[in-house]
């Protein structure tokens, strides 16, 4: 609903614009803004004044004094502000709001898009457990696929598998050497073992030629040695999807790094670069370089013994992509800045699709960084079993008569919600640090905070359920009875979700939505406390705040989803 306001405060402004004869002003330079001195506004008397010549506050009131006043729908009024153009809401907005709605439940605000998308994340190397550092690439690439999809586009989410790099090949090395423990975890078994295999290495460097051989048997297609590969790598994705699933989040498609060299892609892109004389040769090395964009490393993609490195695979990859989506997004950590730069400027070079690529920057624990190398990590699972065992506490704590399953069903909601949270509250350019005691804080905000304002909102409606549902089509024009500024507030606040839904998909930004989710609980319970629902009197007037309470859930329920978080009726 707010897009429909926004867009007809655009036509008034420009229309208003063209009658002044700013011909240089196009309409996508009216840049349209929340505000919190009116519904929306506009700088764009800023952009005229610097032209014109003259004072940005005359310049709005020009705007303004030149505007169309018969021409409004969804706007009430519209006020020159100092340099600002305040836009006002109508009570036809206000009423279409609320119906729109309750009329499309949880499709509220899909329009279809004929654009096709795949977004990669997590991609974490199948030698160990995810650590709590994988899991902020997963939760903001799993949250911001719901968006996108929320969105209308049509998204596929895709992991892409090392399974013949180095490092598996220390893990195939190593699974022949040592115990595989099978009554640990998958994932976790498959760490202990390139653990042990990592402090051999460091001893006894002569083992490293034994790694060089099994990497050279499986990129020259040695069938036997593909199959140790793709052994231990299926044990490490078992593991890691399992964990993956504990925090709702699940890939369309795994996509092996060996497919690029099973099917010569990587060896084209060697072959395309040679011939755009972007190559260099060193001792039987190929590098390319970049040098004249800027960066002073080169880019190895083939070592002397013929072999292809990791890059080499993802350039091949990342065509792959450019010749089935229309758009591509990467999710990576703010340690593959160099390698992201660099594959943007070969993509450029090979006339490929360049990748959206959103840098998150580190998560720790209070306790400090973490490494699969070294042993020195904290796994999901552990973090994950911890704050289920805190929830479950703070459950308890309230001495609710609920059934022990009961309560752990909730405990686990709430421990997905604090984590899920808390991995995207802060800015991905931003690090930040995840500590259970703040993000389980019922009284702050956090996901629990969003499942108690729901469960609040459910508990309403679940006590006058009969009277709701009896007189739900009565008294269509809502505005006519909610005049109370909570109540105003709080319609106003909904009616921008599509809106901040465009804003997270354009800025690749699923903080922004979070943000949204706290200033929208935060008006439900200035509501709850200031306005009377369920001892409300007057049956038309209790109706409707009934019909404001129920808006609210359902778009709280979209915004949780949303955000991969389970909803609670009960907590």
């Amino acid at each position: 609903m707010f897009e429909r306001l926004k867009n007809e405060f655009i036509n008034l402004i420009y229309n208003s614009i063209l009658k002044l004869k700013y011909n240089y002003i196009k309409k996508e330079d009216i840049i349209i803004e929340t505000s919190k001195y009116s519904d929306c506004s506009t700088n764009i008397s800023f952009i005229i004044s610097r032209i014109e010549n003259k004072n940005p506050s005359e310049i709005s009131k020009i705007i303004t004094d030149n505007i169309d006043f018969l021409s409004y729908y969804y706007i009430d009024n519209i006020k020159s502000i100092g340099p600002y153009i305040n836009c006002y809401s109508s009570k036809k907005f206000i009423d279409e709001t609320i119906n729109k709605i309750l009329i499309e439940k949880e499709n509220y605000g899909i329009y279809p898009k004929n654009k096709n998308i795949v977004l990669e994340h997590t991609s974490a190397n199948p030698n160990g457990p995810l650590h709590i550092g994988h899991l902020r690439n997963s939760i903001i690439g799993d949250t911001l696929s719901r968006i996108l999809k929320r969105n209308g586009y049509n998204v596929e989410t895709q992991y892409y598998v090392n399974d013949i790099g180095r490092q598996i090949a220390i893990v195939v090395w190593a699974y022949d050497k040592f115990h595989y423990d099978k009554t640990m975890k998958s994932d976790h078994s498959i760490a202990d073992i390139y653990i042990k295999a990592n402090k051999i290495l460091q001893e006894k460097k002569e083992y490293f030629n034994d790694i060089d051989q099994l990497m050279k048997k499986v990129e020259n297609g040695d069938l036997e040695t593909k199959k140790k590969f793709d052994f231990v790598v299926n044990l490490a994705l078992n593991g890691i999807k399992e964990t993956l699933s504990l925090m709702n989040i699940k890939h369309d498609k795994f996509i092996f790094e060996s497919k690029f060299i099973c099917d010569g892609s990587a060896y084209l892109i060697v072959k395309q670069l040679k011939e755009n004389n972007r190559i260099i040769n060193v001792d039987g090395s190929l590098s390319v370089d970049l040098s004249p964009f800027g960066i002073n490393k080169n880019m190895i993609i083939q070592r002397s013994n013929g072999t292809s490195l990791y890059i080499t695979r993802d350039i091949a990859y990342h065509k792959w992509k450019s010749n089935n989506f229309d758009d591509v997004i990467d999710i990576l950590g703010s340690d593959h800045k160099l390698i992201s730069s660099q594959l943007k400027i070969v993509l450029k070079l090979l006339k490929l699709k360049v990748p959206k690529v959103v840098i998150f920057e580190f998560v720790s624990l209070p306790d400090g960084s973490m490494s699969t190398r070294n042993g020195k990590f904290i796994s999901v699972d552990d973090v994950i079993k911890k704050v289920q065992e805190k929830a479950l506490q703070e459950i308890e704590k309230r001495k609710i008569d609920y059934k022990l399953n009961l309560k752990e069903e909730i405990s686990n909601s709430v421990a997905l919600a604090a984590i899920r949270y808390d991995m995207i509250r802060v800015s991905s350019d931003k690090s930040t640090i995840f500590d259970w005691k703040y993000a389980l804080n019922f009284d702050k905000k956090g996901g629990p905070y969003l499942l108690y304002a729901y469960a609040r909102a459910s508990n309403i409606i679940l006590k006058v359920r009969e009277n709701f549902y009896e007189c739900e089509e009565d008294y269509k024009n809502i505005s006519d009875y909610l005049i109370n500024e909570n109540e105003i507030n709080l319609i106003k606040k909904l009616a921008q979700f599509t809106y901040i839904i465009e804003l997270c998909s354009i800025n690749l930004k699923p903080s922004l939505l979070v943000t949204y989710a706290n200033e929208l609980v935060e008006l439900f319970n200035q509501f709850y406390q200031c306005v009377p629902v369920i001892s409300t009197t007057n049956k038309q007037l209790k109706i409707q705040r009934l019909k404001l309470v129920r808006s609210f859930k359902i778009i709280l329920y979209i915004v949780l989803e949303t955000l991969g978080i389970k909803p609670l009726e009960k907590m």
